[in-house]
């Protein structure tokens, strides 16, 4: 018998791609979503938490980044794979040092392109258009110690039409994202 794989999920807005995983998750037989981790007490992932009675954990600036970045809280609730799901700080090295390739992250872009510090959502989808690029998409990716910038997994693309706003190409990136990053995940944890 295999024994279950933990899922941290760090959030920091709204939770939509995190309702999508904790669904795609929620009677799998080896994959549990164990955790939800907030930098926002306001955020409301964190009502997705309690409305699947997931633990949340709150964090804050100064630990995270000067303290133990929160490992021995992860470590207490067995995580061993942790999604960044629209969470808008930079992993810290020790955490990114106790789960190596054990960290991805979602980017609403085809990276390289449209990533780094301040790349987050309306901010890429305006700069992709501005750019007038054709395609935009997701890419899903390992986390290392620079932003956006780890081992791509997976992209794939939608196209971006002539008249689109950002909200426009936010939704379709959207569906994509809903689409694609649970069963991302799920393959990832199965290698």
């Amino acid at each position: 018998m295999s024994v279950k794989k933990h899922i941290a999920i760090f959030a920091s807005g709204t939770g939509t791609n995190a309702r999508k995983i904790i669904d795609h998750f929620k009677n799998h037989s080896d994959i549990k979503i164990a955790l939800i981790v907030s930098n926002k007490p306001d955020a409301g992932v964190l009502k997705i938490a309690k409305e699947f009675q997931i633990p949340n954990l709150i964090i804050e600036k100064e630990k995270f980044f000067r303290g133990d970045a929160y490992l021995s809280e992860l470590k207490s609730a067995q995580i061993n794979f942790i999604v960044l799901a629209g969470f808008l700080w930079k992993i810290p090295s020790a955490l990114i040092a106790a789960y190596p390739n054990k960290i991805i992250n979602i980017h609403p872009a085809l990276l390289p392109k449209y990533g780094g510090k301040g790349m987050y959502g309306h901010f890429v989808h305006e700069a992709v258009i501005q750019s007038k690029e054709k395609e935009s998409g997701i890419t899903i990716h390992y986390v290392d110690d620079k932003y956006d910038h780890g081992s791509i997994i997976f992209q794939t693309t939608c196209p971006v039409l002539i008249n689109d706003t950002g909200d426009d190409l936010a939704n379709r990136i959207h569906v994509l994202e809903h689409e694609h990053f649970a069963k991302i995940i799920e393959e990832c944890l199965q290698k």
